[in-house]
């Protein structure tokens, strides 16, 4: 399936969430794209739209590889093996853990502003991003949920390769998904318009949902 752009998707993705509708979920997307296709689930379910934020640990001479994963709790997720093969030190680790989470509280203010962070602790929680490779920085996320202790904890997301599935479904009280294709080499191959999604734009959709939660 090509999705035509990241809100079909969403539009897809609340249609299979429809058990959820009523419940108040609490929608935490991953910025910037899962915003937008947490959008339409907020539209379809009700409830509430925040932000989970987990950033990438690069490797030392390849910052496009993934050795890791930290949570904006601090929580710090390895690929072990390939730390080890890399002969990465742990020195490196602690101060690109550091950057990251900086990065996350700033663009949490930014998208944010002073509002408080919602209250997962009992509620039945839904992470939303636009798709998923290695799986490595939304294994850190749901983790960083989980300690959390929410009621329940569901992962949707339109696409991603069967392996990584099989390693998050764990994870999860449920997981959803639209495809899982053996040949998967990008998110970006499965959407027709995958353009960069600014941050205008994701402040915009957390404005309109926050405005109708308050009115």
């Amino acid at each position: 399936m090509l999705f035509k752009d990241r809100r079909q998707a969403g539009e897809l993705l609340a249609q299979k969430l429809q058990i959820y509708r009523g419940r108040s979920p609490l929608i935490l997307a991953v910025p910037r794209g899962g915003v937008v296709v947490a959008e339409p689930i907020l539209d379809q379910l009700g409830g509430k739209l925040d932000l989970l934020i987990t950033r990438k640990i690069g490797a030392p001479w390849q910052p496009e590889l993934a050795i890791g994963a930290v949570a904006g709790d601090g929580l710090i997720m390895l690929n072990e093996r390939l730390v080890e093969q890399m002969g990465v030190p742990k020195r490196y680790i602690d101060q690109a853990a550091a950057e990251e989470q900086r990065e996350i509280r700033r663009r949490l203010e930014r998208y944010r502003g002073k509002r408080p962070l919602p209250e997962v602790d009992g509620s039945l929680v839904i992470l939303v991003d636009d798709g998923v490779a290695t799986g490595f920085t939304l294994l850190a996320a749901l983790k960083a949920l989980r300690q959390q202790r929410p009621r329940e904890l569901v992962l949707a997301v339109p696409v991603g390769p069967p392996d990584t599935f099989d390693r998050l479904h764990p994870e999860v009280d449920a997981l959803f998904y639209l495809e899982a294709p053996p040949d998967f080499a990008a998110v970006g191959q499965f959407y027709a318009n995958f353009d960069q999604v600014d941050d205008s734009t994701v402040i915009s959709i957390l404005s309109r949902a926050w405005a109708r939660e308050e009115g």
